[in-house]
């Protein structure tokens, strides 16, 4: 395999990994749980409210109830396809892919420009690794392999060199059909022995 072309991919069959080379792009497919590696950031579903990263224990208000309404009443949705960055070691990437007020709840733009924004902000921060679901797929009905499509578009793409690894949170039951999907060429098919 040419090292200097960018578009080749590669796949290391072997231990529970799926591990595919992708331009300057490590990725490697593991469940979660079952993390490749330690990563700088970890990307979630969420929608325009951020419900979906709402905790769900109810506390008492430390500030009046008036205020706290008035508050939610003003609260304003965040634009769908966007990202929102919360916390660091590891920074939580809050990709904005669902508005529940439309049905369905998700469309390919907002995972497509999600995704490109998640790795704009991966280059600005000089992010190593980051941790990435297969958006629409749990909290949508995108097929697997439409988001891997979706994926290799937008890394093809793009050309920053960060992040250098990247490590797709497989959904329970993921066949490896689904992840050859990703693969350009089945004739690059490699055995590591070695995981």
């Amino acid at each position: 395999m040419n090292k200097t072309d960018n578009k080749e991919l590669r796949l290391i069959q072997g231990g529970h990994h799926y591990d595919v080379s992708h331009g300057p792009y490590r990725i490697v497919a593991a469940p979660e749980g079952k993390p490749p590696f330690n990563v700088d950031a970890v990307v979630a579903e969420e929608d325009t409210f951020l419900v979906m990263s709402a905790q769900p224990v109810v506390r008492v208000p430390k500030e009046p109830l008036m205020k706290v309404m008035t508050r939610l009443i003003e609260t304003k949705p965040k634009e769908p396809g966007t990202i929102l960055v919360k916390g660091k070691d590891p920074h939580r990437i809050l990709a904005i892919v669902h508005d529940f007020n439309e049905e369905p709840t998700w469309r390919e733009e907002w995972i497509e420009s999600a995704l490109e924004a998640v790795f704009q902000e991966a280059e600005n921060r000089k992010l190593e690794s980051i941790a990435l679901p297969m958006l629409g797929t749990k909290h949508g009905s995108l097929e697997e392999k439409r988001f891997l499509a979706l994926l290799r578009s937008v890394l093809d793409r793009t050309s920053f060199p960060h992040p250098k690894r990247i490590w797709l949170v497989i959904p329970p039951g993921t066949s490896l059909d689904t992840l050859e999907t990703f693969k350009l060429n089945r004739t690059q098919i490699s055995t590591d022995t070695h995981r």
